[in-house]
């Protein structure tokens, strides 16, 4: 072969490979605008003088907007592209963050969080969609590194926004500052998303409408593998929300741990969340998906059972970091596999995808809390690790 025919064959992988960077820096703002937003709530609140009834309606509303946005967006994705979409959300998540800093009073305060809570579920499923094509387009596993770049924005939020407190910076200049700079990575992000200079196959796959896309309607894409998969995706969440809701709760009532080791339990279970996010989509290129999400799923259950299980705290300290290594793919390996369904356009399932998970994450530290008042926290913790371990035999697609 010669280096004009080498250079041929490289150049679709090449331009693939090229175009998932911008979709993992749109996973990773969108993680940093609403990371600062959460890690801000404590002075939100105080500077809004709201009551925990009034903050808890707030992000009431903040999470209804979204998953009813969920349901709109993936319909809207596959006829537009995910794109045109995220562009629009790039430009508007900074500036609600920005506006919420100098919002007149605490009703304002509450329509600027619904209407930030609808944009983050429509980037949500949007982002998770191009970051679907991207990996078909690719020709290889890209859905971990665009979560883990989501996981480190996280981080970053959370360290940043400490520093700032300890230095006296108000909340009105850290988040108009902040949301300054993110509509400006934003604007610069945009034009380079998937399908700014692709062409007309490009930019169907990127919108979902491959071959086997049906309707775009509201009703279309629930199948029953749809469903299971969704329905594996919320015990994911529930698991989560429980690792990280209650996880330290457990560790300092039940296990009697100092309240910096309880905290310590959150902090290593999202870093070997982070961890194994890194390096998921090289283990998945080896061992294939559907190996890997079983894998990982045991890996989860096992080390919630050492969280759980143990009477030592420092053990549960490193139990919770297990299961955050074992947890870190498979919400990943679950966005991949829904765009292998066939029946209607990967946005939609996408979509219908996101809606499961974010019930999870709502549904999970309530549930759990339900379930400690009545049977007791370490009975309900424990309930966890037989659902991580059902969830590793529920059938998949085919990779």
């Amino acid at each position: 072969m010669t280096i004009n025919e080498q250079l041929t064959v490289e150049q679709p992988a090449v331009r693939a490979a090229l175009r998932q960077w911008p979709v993992i820096a749109v996973f990773f703002l969108n993680g940093l605008t609403l990371s600062t937003y959460i890690v801000r709530a404590p002075s939100v609140k105080d500077t809004f003088h709201l009551t925990d009834g009034w903050f808890g309606f707030a992000g009431l509303l903040f999470a209804l907007a979204a998953l009813a946005c969920m349901q709109v967006v993936g319909p809207l994705t596959a006829r537009v592209g995910p794109r045109a979409v995220l562009r629009v959300a790039l430009a508007v998540m900074p500036l609600l963050l920005a506006g919420i800093a100098v919002a007149p009073g605490p009703w304002s305060f509450t329509a600027l969080a619904t209407v930030l809570g609808a944009v983050h579920g429509t980037t949500d499923a949007a982002m998770n969609t191009s970051a679907v094509a991207a990996e078909r387009q690719a020709g290889r596993p890209v859905l971990n590194s665009c979560h883990a770049a989501w996981s480190i924005s996280a981080v970053v939020a959370s360290l940043s926004t400490a520093a700032l407190a300890h230095a006296g910076v108000s909340l009105a200049a850290h988040l108009i500052t902040a949301g300054a700079l993110l509509l400006a990575a934003g604007l610069v992000l945009g034009p380079r998303l998937p399908g700014a200079a692709g062409t007309e196959d490009e930019t169907s796959d990127a919108a979902g409408q491959d071959d086997s896309a049906g309707g775009t309607g509201l009703r279309s894409g629930w199948s029953r593998a749809l469903l299971v998969l969704g329905l594996t995706a919320t015990v994911l969440m529930i698991c989560e929300g429980g690792a990280l809701g209650w996880g330290g709760i457990f560790l300092h009532e039940e296990r009697h741990a100092s309240l910096s080791l309880a905290a310590a339990a959150i902090t290593v279970y999202t870093g070997g969340q982070t961890l194994g996010r890194l390096a998921g989509d090289r283990l998945t290129s080896r061992w294939g998906g559907n190996t890997l999400f079983r894998l990982g799923a045991a890996i989860a259950a096992g080390g919630f059972a050492a969280a759980v299980l143990t009477p030592h705290p420092a053990a549960a300290v490193a139990g919770f970091a297990l299961a955050g290594l074992g947890s870190s793919v498979l919400i990943p390996l679950s966005f991949s596999a829904v765009g292998r369904l066939p029946g209607a356009p990967t946005a939609t399932l996408v979509s219908r995808l996101t809606t499961f998970t974010y019930t999870g994450i709502l549904l999970g530290p309530a549930l759990i809390g339900w379930g400690a008042d009545q049977f007791g926290l370490t009975t309900t913790m424990t309930a966890l690790i037989p659902l991580l371990l059902l969830v590793a035999l529920v059938p998949r697609p085919p990779a």
